[in-house]
């Protein structure tokens, strides 16, 4: 090779390197840019076995899913470990925290992010068969008469052993309503068990104590009172929030500003409950079956952008 082509050859790789290199810079950014946008976006949702939020929660799993185009996954636990993974970062979302009075212990010196009210004014307390309050038991001291303790057997009909409201219970109101001294029992079960166990008892007119709130699609299927908490006030009006792990306004913007846009009336939130309980479907296909027929409840949450 002489000196001339050469340096000609030495020019011409001079020149096509940066060029060469330029180039692939830009398609690596664009394949990595390509996978990003590409790539499924995904959000965890967890929630406790309660029919409400066992709707709304699949409800707007949904709507992530079908006009959103988010893989959702979503994770049923108990209250307790629902909120420690939410503020540990295991998952995204706790989708039912009463606030501020019931679960208050769960939030109290952690993290969590508070992302939205979705239901207001929920109710929480023990409930009776309302014959029993034609009866005269309409107080909680009520249930201090001996004949009506008798005829309950010394026991309240729980829910879930970790439950905000088994743990109210049993600390606060039946100390403060001297139940415990009488001998009262609160017997843990799960929240379809003890209604069960309500309607069990409504259909041979037993005197049966367990324990409801607001929303929930128990309020139409039994005729059912809320005892009033006729001395010391143990469980206040609540809101209803979802509640997010640390840093996921920043890293899930689409999503937490959704769910701020979402609200639920008893109007909206009980015909959705019942329709996935009457339902052959599972809670998922049903809730997206409801969810298609009714575009008037969630169109104006989805972000516009």
């Amino acid at each position: 090779m002489n000196l001339r082509r050469f340096v000609t050859v030495l020019l011409m790789v001079a020149l096509l390197v940066p060029a060469v290199f330029a180039n692939g810079q830009q398609e690596g950014s664009g394949m990595e840019g390509g996978q990003e946008q590409s790539a499924p976006k995904e959000v965890s949702l967890t929630y406790v076995n309660w029919e409400e939020g066992v709707a709304w929660t699949h409800f707007l799993a949904t709507i992530l899913e079908d006009e959103m185009g988010y893989d959702v996954n979503l994770t049923a636990a108990d209250v307790g470990p629902a909120f420690a993974s939410t503020a540990a970062g295991d998952t995204d979302f706790f989708m039912e925290a009463w606030l501020p009075g019931l679960h208050s212990t769960y939030v109290e010196g952690t993290d969590l992010v508070e992302v939205s009210k979705i239901y207001e004014d929920g109710v929480t307390g023990l409930i009776v068969p309302t014959y029993m309050a034609e009866d005269g038991v309409t107080a909680l001291s009520d249930l201090r008469d001996p004949d009506v303790a008798e005829r309950l057997d010394y026991k309240i009909t729980g829910i879930d052993a970790g439950a905000g409201m088994m743990i109210t219970t049993q600390e606060q109101l039946m100390p403060a309503y001297g139940l415990d001294e009488m001998g009262y029992e609160l017997v843990p079960s799960s929240s379809p068990a003890m209604l069960a166990a309500m309607q069990s008892a409504i259909d041979n007119n037993e005197y049966i104590v367990g324990m409801g709130w607001q929303p929930h699609s128990m309020f139409g299927r039994m005729d059912l009172t809320i005892l009033e908490q006729d001395e010391e006030v143990v469980f206040p009006i609540d809101d209803i929030y979802i509640m997010g792990r640390p840093g996921v306004k920043e890293d899930l913007p689409m999503v937490s500003e959704f769910f701020d846009n979402v609200t639920w009336t008893n109007e909206t939130i009980g015909p959705l409950m019942v329709y996935i309980a009457d339902s052959n479907l599972d809670t998922l296909e049903a809730a997206r079956q409801w969810k298609n027929e009714n575009p008037d409840i969630w169109s104006d949450w989805v972000p516009s952008n």
